[in-house]
């Protein structure tokens, strides 16, 4: 699993004071880790690692959940012209294997490694530290809302994410991809009850499980009738 966080209460916008208080103790460059999409039936997880440029912080980075579509690419662009940047990508093969949160623990580990930076430390978004964490790294809870690291994090996650899911929606069409990004929304499950799963939903998701036996029920009642 990992090490537990520390609970932190903070200021209502994210700032660059817990990157300063880790710099002044490790002595090196703070990466913000943030994911996107633990929680939808469809699609990859993915995980971001920032590195701002203390002289160069793009104005108006928040948690990505308060910006608009628009606000988060213009972001997007500034963030990875100014800073360090690593996205990993955990397929659904992986999620199903390993389970979401395992999924994303390694996708952390993953876009920390992808820096390429002789060494740094971490703030992580969430409760946890990944076990063999190739790095100091510290856990902060709602840390997106706290860290600008983070929440630049969260803002590259999040975009690379979506547009993933709309470059997806264009192949398999039925599942309104393009606006529900795969999450659950009653669109999303109108169309798996009515024309079931493809190879991009997480059959380890229980509500893709029901529809997976569902149809699988269905099948096998219409061989007994043709029988």
């Amino acid at each position: 699993m990992g090490l537990p966080a520390e609970a932190i209460k903070g200021p209502s916008l994210p700032s660059f004071d817990f990157e300063a208080e880790m710099m002044d103790l490790h002595g090196l460059p703070v990466a913000g880790i943030d994911e996107a999409g633990r929680g939808p039936w469809a699609g990859p997880v993915v995980v971001a690692a920032v590195i701002l440029n203390p002289d160069r912080i793009p104005e108006g980075i928040n948690d990505s959940k308060m910006l608009t579509p628009e606000v988060r690419e213009a972001l997007y662009a500034e963030i990875v012209a100014t800073s360090c940047v690593s996205v990993s990508i955990g397929q659904v093969k992986r999620i199903d294997r390993i389970n979401i949160l395992q999924a994303s623990l390694w996708g952390m580990r993953a876009a920390f490694r992808g820096l390429e930076v002789p060494q740094a430390a971490a703030l992580i978004d969430g409760n946890l530290v990944p076990k063999r964490f190739p790095g100091k790294a510290r856990a902060i809870v709602s840390g997106d809302a706290l860290s600008l690291s983070v929440a630049a994090a969260s803002i590259i996650a999040k975009v690379t994410r979506d547009r993933i899911m709309v470059q997806l929606a264009r192949r398999y069409r039925r599942y309104g991809w393009e606006s529900n990004k795969g999450y659950g929304t009653p669109e999303h499950a109108r169309a798996v009850k009515k024309h079931g799963v493809c190879t991009h939903h997480r059959k380890s998701f229980a509500p893709v499980e029901r529809a997976l036996r569902i149809l699988a029920s269905r099948a096998e009642r219409m061989e007994i009738a043709e029988d």
